[in-house]
């Protein structure tokens, strides 16, 4: 179930907010402008399971989000453990990227089929930090400041939906707010 953390963006250490109560939730984060939502989980995500198996087993929703939203581009972003440096070499660096304060041209939604990772969305004085785990759907409006992480043991597979080729392109602000603040792992053993 997903878990938000709310915490002052000048006082990490102080929580402000914690549950994983998915109406409240909910409710939070449309006062953001946020859409929160889940979809029920149609497939089980492994190391050979293609990027057309996964958009199949969720063709319904995603074929009702593209056209309730105008999305036209979606595909699959997925990184699945595997044996080997090279893999953690990709994992880390990938991690690194995306945890840097940064803004998009237009909305990010994701669909987690698989695993789990945290937006940290950077919001009116304060600091969302929405862990996805799998069925969860997050939509985070254009031009909101955030940060992702997938955690130091990476394992997640998520859909992405874009009105355009090249609606990822990151706005990196270049603050380093996001090193302050607790990570994936951290924010995972609190419930703990």
């Amino acid at each position: 179930m997903t878990l938000l953390q709310v915490m002052p963006q000048d006082a990490p250490q102080d929580v402000l907010l914690r549950t994983r109560d998915g109406a409240r939730i909910a409710t939070l984060l449309k006062e953001l402008g946020v859409e929160y939502g889940h979809w029920e989980l149609r497939a089980t995500v492994t190391a050979d399971t293609t990027q057309e198996e996964l958009l199949d087993s969720y063709r319904a929703e995603i074929d009702a989000l593209r056209a309730r939203d105008g999305l036209l581009v979606v595909d699959v972003a997925q990184l699945l453990p595997a044996p080997g440096p090279e893999w953690e070499e990709r994992a880390a660096k990938a991690r690194s990227t995306f945890l840097e304060e940064h803004r998009h041209a237009e909305d990010e939604v994701r669909f987690f089929a698989h695993g789990t990772g945290c937006f940290y969305l950077h919001i009116e004085g304060k600091v969302y930090a929405v862990v996805c785990e799998a069925g969860d759907l997050l939509s985070v409006p254009a031009g909101t400041l955030h940060w992702f992480d997938m955690g130091p043991r990476p394992e997640f597979a998520a859909i992405r939906f874009f009105k355009e080729e090249d609606g990822w392109v990151g706005d990196f602000t270049e603050d380093p707010i996001a090193q302050g603040f607790p990570r994936l792992d951290s924010l995972l053993a609190g419930d703990q």
